[in-house]
């Protein structure tokens, strides 16, 4: 028999991963889903636990960033329920430490996929960062090149120039007839 969180892709679960304030973050209302709890039963577990959640494991967004992942995600603000207070977000480790205040077997199931989902997330980040760094080196490289090859233009355009002034001159010199 599968479990109910194993029905859930991964494609989905990354869907669910947001880039904010320079963090990888899930929505509470994501995580709530998820775990099978209404997002208010999840916030008032947080607000129980608080001091389970530094501010590395998990903020509120702003109002200004609300509104910008609003539109990033094109939801409506029928989808967000008309909600009073400012949505959580979690960082991985906010994630993990869910599951020590959520301890149903569906929470602890999907927290499990969700720690895997990140860890195979920094796994193709650390290979793809050397490839960018490399990158970088060939890029450095070539706009020392372009350097070069524009100094080289710049040479060829003076002795063009200077031939063209050089033939407008009048000779002097001997002259036969």
């Amino acid at each position: 028999m599968k479990r109910e969180s194993d029905l859930i892709p991964d494609e989905v679960l990354l869907t669910k991963i947001y880039f904010i304030r320079g963090q990888k973050v899930m929505l509470d209302r994501d995580l709530a889903q998820l775990y099978g709890v209404e997002t208010k039963r999840l916030k008032e577990q947080v607000r129980r636990n608080i001091t389970r959640f530094p501010e590395d494991f998990m903020f509120e967004l702003s109002p200004e960033e609300t509104k910008n992942l609003r539109s990033q995600i094109a939801t409506s603000s029928q989808n967000w329920g008309g909600s009073r207070y400012l949505p959580m977000v979690f960082t991985e480790h906010g994630v993990l430490m869910l599951s020590s205040i959520l301890n149903s077997e569906q929470a602890i199931n999907v927290n499990i996929r969700i720690m895997r989902l990140f860890t195979k997330m920094r796994e193709i980040l650390m290979t793809h960062k050397d490839l960018l760094l490399e990158l970088e080196e060939i890029r450095k490289r070539m706009t020392v090149q372009d350097e070069r090859i524009d100094l080289v233009f710049d040479y060829l355009t003076q002795f063009i120039t200077k031939d063209e002034t050089e033939s407008e001159r009048r000779k002097i010199g001997f002259k036969s007839k």
